[in-house]
C-alpha cells in the first residue's frame, strides 16, 4: 500500500498538453456538450439532425482514425470531441423522449376532460 504521497505513473509517449488534457477530457467534453445544446436551442438553423450527423462523422472518425495517430495529445482531443459529441447526441434523444412524453400526457389529459364532460353532460 502506498503512502500518503502516491506518484501518479507517467507515460512515457506523453507530453505535458497531454497530460493536462487527460485530467480535464471529462469536464471539457461536458462543458462542450452544454455549450452545443445551447446554441442547438437558441439558434434555429441548427437542429436536432445537424447534432445527428456531426455526432455520426465525429465517432467515426474517432473509431476509424483515432488508433493510428501517434500523438497522445491528439488522441486526446478526439476522445473529448467524440465524447462531447456522444453527449449532445445524447441530449437530442433525451429530448425527443421528453417532447414525445409530454404530447402523450396531453392526449391523456384531453381524453379524460372529453369523457368527463361526455359523462358530465348525460347528467345535466
Amino acid at each position: 500500500m502506498l503512502g500518503s504521497h502516491e506518484h501518479a505513473v507517467i507515460d512515457a509517449h506523453s507530453s505535458r498538453a497531454s497530460r493536462w488534457l487527460r485530467e480535464r477530457r471529462l469536464r471539457l467534453a461536458l462543458w462542450i456538450a452544454v455549450l452545443e445544446g445551447i446554441v442547438v436551442a437558441l439558434e434555429r438553423n441548427v437542429g436536432k439532425w445537424t447534432v445527428l450527423f456531426l455526432a455520426i462523422a465525429v465517432l467515426a472518425v474517432y473509431m476509424f482514425v483515432v488508433r493510428n495517430i501517434r500523438w497522445d495529445a491528439g488522441r486526446q482531443i478526439a476522445w473529448i470531441l467524440a465524447a462531447s459529441q456522444s453527449l449532445a447526441l445524447l441530449v437530442v434523444i433525451l429530448v425527443f423522449i421528453v417532447k414525445v412524453f409530454a404530447i402523450i400526457l396531453v392526449i391523456a389529459f384531453a381524453v379524460i376532460a372529453l369523457a368527463y364532460l361526455f359523462l358530465d353532460l348525460r347528467r345535466t
